[in-house]
């Protein structure tokens, strides 16, 4: 085993161990606890779907909670539930979660029960079909939220048929089509010990947590042969964005919902820090310049925000809004010409301070749970090349210039935009907003 301490003033210290299979263990110690946030990390995520088992990942994420071969659904939920604990899970892009909250003394327990879950779950048939029913609900469930709905549409704008265009969810007709062979041949052959990092921050002892996962593991004899952890996912070459593309879904709402963005920056880009004081000026708040000029001067929209998306070879910053239909054209004409004067004339000093400060001031205080930290250490280990320690990110982004974030508005703000708008438009013309 080969074992990698690591000490954060602003934390614990963190311990790296990989074990002969290639499976790593991760731990960041906090005394001060009572409890232990512990997770599983798989680097398998939607889009590493084929377009056929479009929503695997996320269907296998329910199934694995449905039984083992030591214990039943209501074994699993019940064993946490009876000492307080926690459970649950969720799918992302480029990788799954599974993870538990328990108190200290209760770690080894979800410790077995999570391990198990993941390494030895029996996906019978009559589960499939419950959990079919369940992800259709999900699916409907979304559909019926057009706020949560219009980012997968823009997805779709900007990559298409691509994978990272796909709904993490799939879609009602993937769904209904998936078999049990094909997820079960997904699960074993793509949850194998290299791609598996184990998570864990709160009172605890590393030493102790490798002992519990190793033997815990061993019962299903599944994680059994020698490996080297996966690597990170390349870097490029890069996944392009696709730029001026209009996605209207034509939908009976009360509001209009509308993302507007283009091609932002991998995740691995030394600008990301420029670019999140950059997101953070223009619609990372209520002082942002977006939420001023929308919602307080003119009263448009009662929700504006930007973000940013950042993969392994490709990146999105995008501008959210929810509005009357009858507001919809004043309110992207204001977001595409506050996005032309930022990249042709930039932001002050004093705004890339505040937006520094936010950015700093979110990293810190979201790290005030074991669950938060317990997420930094695998998404780390999975995504990032050098996991920063929370010192080493202050740092990066305190060395952020006014200057580095005006070139990175300069180059990121230019890039031809796409437009995703979901509302009561059988149709309206909205081609001149992405010329």
């Amino acid at each position: 085993m080969a074992h990698t301490p690591s000490a954060d003033a602003l934390g614990g210290t963190v311990r790296r161990t990989v074990l002969p299979s290639g499976l790593r263990v991760l731990t960041e110690a906090i005394p001060a606890m009572r409890s232990v946030s512990f997770g599983i990390w798989v680097s398998i995520g939607s889009r590493d779907e084929t377009p056929e088992l479009s929503g695997a990942s996320h269907f296998l994420e329910h199934l694995l909670f449905k039984g083992t071969n030591r214990r039943s659904a209501l074994d699993i939920s019940a064993e946490i539930e009876a000492v307080g604990g926690e459970t649950n899970a969720f799918t992302a892009k480029e990788y799954t979660c599974y993870y538990a909250r328990v108190l200290d003394a209760d770690l080894p327990l979800a410790i077995d029960v999570m391990c198990d879950l993941v390494a030895d779950s029996v996906l019978t048939e009559p589960d499939v079909e419950t959990e079919r029913g369940v992800i259709l609900e999900e699916i409907a469930m979304v559909d019926d939220e057009p706020g949560d709905e219009v980012h997968d549409l823009f997805a779709d704008a900007v990559y298409g048929d691509g994978p990272l265009g796909r709904r993490i969810s799939g879609t009602v007709e993937t769904i209904s089509a998936l078999t049990r062979d094909q997820i079960h041949t997904f699960y074993r052959s793509r949850y194998a010990a290299p791609t598996v990092v184990v998570t864990a921050a709160g009172s605890l002892d590393h030493a102790e947590v490798v002992e519990q996962v190793t033997a815990a593991f061993a019962r299903s004899r599944y994680f059994d042969s020698t490996g080297v952890p996966a690597a990170k996912r390349p870097r490029g070459p890069i996944v392009p964005v696709a730029g001026r593309r209009v996605k209207v879904q034509s939908k009976d709402t009360e509001q209009a919902h509308v993302v507007l963005g283009c091609a932002g920056l991998a995740r691995d880009d030394e600008r990301r820090f420029a670019l999140g004081a950059l997101n953070n000026v223009l619609g990372g708040g209520m002082s942002s310049r977006l939420f001023q000029q929308i919602r307080e001067r003119r009263g448009l929209a009662y929700s504006v925000y930007s973000y940013t998306s950042q993969y392994a070879d490709s990146g999105l910053f995008a501008v959210y809004a929810g509005c009357a239909p009858g507001k919809v054209d004043e309110v992207l004409a204001l977001t595409r010409d506050e996005l032309a004067t930022v990249a042709a004339e930039g932001v002050t000093d004093a705004e890339v301070a505040r937006g520094k400060g936010m950015l700093k001031g979110s990293l810190v205080l979201g790290l005030e749970d074991t669950g938060s930290r317990m997420s930094r250490l695998g998404k780390g280990e999975l995504l990032y090349r050098d996991m920063l320690s929370v010192d080493d990110l202050l740092a990066r982004i305190d060395a952020v210039t006014p200057d580095d974030v005006r070139a990175v508005a300069a180059d990121v703000l230019v890039n031809p935009a796409s437009l995703a708008v979901i509302g009561p438009f059988d149709d309206h013309d909205f081609s001149g907003i992405v010329e």
